[in-house]
């Protein structure tokens, strides 16, 4: 089968510690944590009382107040990055065929704000049945997709993928196979996350997955180092257009790098944790670069997962050496959850973005916040705490979500 050739030509983020594209690599190549007390709620009752929030978004400066109302804030922000993501690649919509333009977005758990609100006034009134006519489709996972569409007239393939903290790299994966099989000219993809709610304060952090280092949350996300005591919950979203090679070249967009291919997997282990050995991880590393057609001593750089939590930040670690063996030493790997905090289902748009920023400026944004090496992680090229200038011709990109769910994403520079 003759495959197309997939680039990315426009990139959006809403990020706890940038508001757009811009901001959010000019914070990563500083080293800005984006983690503080949590300001959406009082949260002085709970023993986790940090978060990586957005900061000064209001949506009236994108939506009006009428319209913002029928809208829960995660899919605000998938609607806003999207906006950033089409300008920046320049498509006209008078240009291209609607019909063959889609749009995939990710999210692992939709409008939980709206459905928590709507609950709790449900409990407080005695039960009586008063429900806002727009509970449903605030807080339906697909709604951010299909009001993605509706706003621009998008008429291609258009869906979400929920797949916990790889939803976004599962949504950017199904909508490279359209383009590559020739079923669309266009795909407008991410994720789009705002859990930090009570409800998912509150949830995770009796899964006991939250750091408590509430007195020093500039320093809680901790990926890799030995004093690690849990992810910060973050929130925000990310969005990427990828277009079909050729269509790109014709209208004469600026390409910022090849999406290569993508390898999905699952750990089939357990329900939160990752598989001790990293089997998950390395097949689907494994699988990207095949489906890339490069070879594993290609990879120059791999955005990790490294969410700050005791077992999976050695588990992606050992899955890196079992798979590149002595390659491994010549990798450079970070986590920029040392800086976002976890997105969860928005976790791997962003950092989708930050790989292809990587490729296209040869700088591997630092992982922040390493103070004690941990003997149980293996030795590798971390990027700590400064970021590192080298050659990025080839790089990974790992998410990995609740249930086992494993994504790759592959990135090479055009």
């Amino acid at each position: 089968m003759n495959l197309k050739r997939v680039v990315v030509t426009g990139l959006g983020t809403l990020t706890p510690i940038g508001n757009n594209v811009a901001q959010f690599w000019d914070s990563l190549l500083k080293g800005v944590s984006g983690a503080g007390p949590i300001t959406h709620f009082d949260a002085s009752n709970y023993k986790c009382r940090i978060a990586a929030e957005i900061k000064g978004f209001d949506p009236c400066e994108h939506f009006d107040r009428k319209e913002a109302r029928k809208l829960d804030p995660f899919t605000q922000y998938g609607m806003v990055v999207v906006d950033e993501a089409i300008r920046d690649a320049g498509l006209d919509k008078e240009a291209i065929n609607p019909d063959r333009v889609g749009v995939i977005f990710g999210t692992g758990m939709g409008g939980v704000e709206s459905f928590q609100s709507e609950i709790v006034s449900f409990a407080n009134s005695n039960q009586v049945p008063r429900f806002s006519p727009f509970f449903i489709t605030k807080t339906i996972g697909d709604i951010c997709a299909g009001q993605i569409s509706i706003k621009y007239g998008f008429r291609g393939p258009n869906y979400s993928t929920s797949a916990a903290c790889a939803s976004a790299p599962m949504a950017i994966n199904d909508a490279f196979m359209y383009l590559r099989l020739g079923k669309a000219d266009v795909m407008i993809t991410g994720g789009s996350e705002a859990a930090v709610v009570p409800c998912g304060i509150g949830g995770f952090s009796c899964m006991q997955a939250l750091s408590t280092r509430n007195d020093d949350p500039s320093t809680a996300s901790r990926p890799f180092d030995k004093d690690r005591d849990g992810f910060v919950l973050g929130e925000g979203a990310g969005a990427l257009v990828l277009e079909e090679l050729e269509h790109a070249k014709a209208r004469g967009a600026k390409i910022y790098a090849e999406l290569t291919g993508c390898g999905l997997s699952a750990d089939a282990y357990h329900i939160a944790a990752s598989h001790p050995e990293g089997l998950g991880a390395m097949n689907a590393m494994r699988l990207a670069v095949e489906d890339s057609g490069m070879q594993l001593t290609d990879v120059d750089h791999i955005n990790t997962h490294g969410t700050s939590t005791p077992i999976g930040d050695i588990s992606e670690p050992k899955a890196v050496v079992s798979l590149f063996g002595e390659h491994a030493n010549k990798i450079t790997l970070n986590s920029t959850k040392s800086m976002t905090g976890h997105l969860l289902g928005a976790a791997g748009a962003i950092e989708a973005v930050a790989t292809i920023m990587a490729i296209k400026n040869d700088i591997v944004p630092p992982t922040i916040n390493h103070f004690t090496d941990d003997p149980n992680i293996a030795p590798l090229d971390f990027s700590f705490n400064k970021p590192t200038h080298r050659r990025v011709d080839f790089a990974l990109s790992n998410a990995f979500g609740f249930g086992g769910h494993n994504a790759c994403l592959a990135f090479r520079k055009y």
